[in-house]
């Protein structure tokens, strides 16, 4: 009787395991900038760049990179989407609106920006829990190392690789990922 109580039990732990796994970048839903629900399943069939940003920082000027990258591939299937995080050293400590403004007035920012949320910690949004945690995206474990670390999502929206936030936007390993 212990046998098969313990047989079913690994069978029902390796089916939980397989369903996390096959959860998909798509599967989200985020708040944008401006409040409103955005269904990551919007971007089936393109590649995403995911970057956490802050308004304060040593590598803000990056914005200017990204907006170049996205300007240059979005009509290829590629889309950069910001995630605004005041999880370090209180370096993005505005409202959604004052982000929004400083976006788009300094860097002239026209991909998608999403509402301040946590990269980190106990309160760390779902998505990036996703992305963090190998036993929920199949891929990796890693750790949001400061703002402007990238993940790249294929267009199956599953998680392909990392480059941490000194990696720049129009550097060889995120461009070359997305002509290939």
């Amino acid at each position: 009787m212990k046998k098969i109580n313990l047989s079913v039990i690994v069978i029902i732990a390796f089916l939980f395991s397989a369903m996390a796994q096959e959860k998909s970048f798509h599967d989200f839903t985020v708040k944008t900038i401006d409040g409103e629900d955005l269904n990551l399943s919007t971007f089936k069939g393109k590649k995403v760049l995911v970057v956490n940003t802050a308004s304060k920082c040593g590598l803000t000027p990056q914005y200017e990179d990204l907006q170049r990258l996205y300007e240059k591939y979005n009509s290829d299937n590629f889309v950069v989407i910001g995630f605004p995080s005041n999880d370090f050293m209180n370096q993005e400590p505005g409202s959604d609106k004052k982000i929004k403004r400083f976006c788009t007035s300094k860097y002239n920012v026209t991909f998608p920006m999403m509402s301040k949320i946590f990269v980190k910690g106990e309160d760390i949004h779902p998505l990036y829990k996703w992305l963090t945690e190998k036993e929920l995206n199949g891929k990796m474990d890693s750790k949001v190392k400061w703002n402007f670390q990238k993940y790249m999502i294929n267009e199956e929206g599953k998680l392909v690789d990392s480059a941490n936030p000194r990696t720049n936007p129009l550097s060889k390993k995120i461009v070359s990922w997305i002509e290939n």
